[in-house]
């Protein structure tokens, strides 16, 4: 067991959240994961312990710790609050997000998947610069939102993918725009990730999509990209097409990172028509877990618990319903965890 303890927040989340949450600490467990939790509320939860979806005793605790695991929050659609993980985003400058979308079981459509997005998290049009204005009796009539692009943000995001792909032995970044419409919101994006490649040059292979070549190349050839880099809002699109290469979203773990915290979850939702039931995929959260092992130094620990999910899924054939199986969370969990004892 490591010694060193790392304090951390854990976030249980709504809908099936606290039984995905519930399934990686026993795999965590398994490993002798070296974290000290601080368990905080957020979202519904938030909203019915502490009348807030993001309470300041969940923001003060992740100050504190600067790490976080985090379970799918739930967000209304249309009015009620604010997304709660943008708002995570934010307060702690998590500018970058990454996805990472690895081949788990073979035989699907697609096969040796290995594409890793890498998303600004804090610019673009989810800046949530947004009104309305009214005409007559209309109060809606006219919606406006407009979108925030800087160099700065442009550059560190263009930078950290850089970094990413030469420490993870990547061999090409993509850089994805839509530079040819949007002119200035995505041109400064463009322009500046291309001043940023030539400091990679000869380490690095860089190449361009307009965001829509992108999306069809990605189901047509999806093994040319390596490394993808891109904005906010095309990020988030792209990395969802991603996902389904490999099966969907409960196979696609997410990590936000800034200078200063890091917090990881499963990209999926909180899915509350499943939720009580004992039926969900707990992959994705426990791929995420593994990618927090990697931020904190564990590289052999998160090695084995990516091991022992494949093993589970593959070795022993044991696969949730969306996975085209009959188990449980609780029979997936116990072949992960058994698989992680047993090496």
């Amino acid at each position: 067991m490591t010694s060193q303890k790392h304090p951390a927040t854990l976030i249980p989340g709504d809908g099936i959240g606290p039984e995905i949450v519930d399934a990686t600490l026993r795999a965590l467990d398994a490993l002798g994961a070296p974290f000290e939790w601080e368990t905080c509320v957020a979202g519904m939860a938030g909203v019915k312990d502490a009348g807030d979806p993001l309470p300041r005793a969940t923001l003060d605790s992740i100050h504190r710790t600067q790490l976080a695991l985090k379970g799918p929050l739930e967000t209304p659609i249309g009015g009620g609050y604010r997304s709660s993980n943008v708002r995570l985003r934010q307060e702690f400058k998590l500018f970058a997000n990454v996805r990472p979308a690895r081949t788990l079981i073979p035989g699907g459509r697609f096969e040796n998947i290995d594409i890793v997005l890498v998303r600004e998290n804090l610019e673009g049009l989810y800046v949530g610069f947004e009104h309305y204005i009214p005409i007559g009796s209309d109060e809606h009539a006219v919606a406006i939102g407009s979108g925030v692009n800087t160099r700065v943000g442009s550059r560190r995001i263009a930078e950290f993918a850089y970094d990413y792909a030469e420490k993870n032995g990547r061999k090409k970044v993509t850089i994805v725009h839509k530079a040819n419409i949007m002119k200035a919101l995505t041109g400064i994006f463009l322009e500046t990730s291309r001043e940023v490649s030539k400091g990679y040059e000869g380490r690095v292979a860089t190449d361009e999509r307009i965001v829509d070549a992108c999306a069809m190349q990605l189901v047509l050839n999806p093994w040319q990209f390596d490394v993808i880099v891109t904005t906010n809002l095309f990020g988030d699109i792209l990395s969802d097409e991603i996902a389904g290469l490999i099966g969907g979203l409960g196979m696609a773990p997410g990590a936000n990172i800034g200078q200063h915290a890091a917090i990881f979850e499963a990209v999926h939702g909180s899915a509350p028509d499943i939720a009580g039931k004992g039926v969900a995929n707990p992959i994705a959260l426990m791929l995420a877990a593994a990618m927090m092992l990697d931020h904190v130094g564990h590289r052999e620990l998160a090695g084995r618990l990516r091991a022992g999910i494949d093993g589970a899924l593959n070795l022993d054939g044991v696969r949730t319903r969306d996975l085209g199986g009959k188990a449980d969370t609780k029979t997936l969990t116990d072949a992960i965890v058994a698989r992680i004892k047993n090496g």
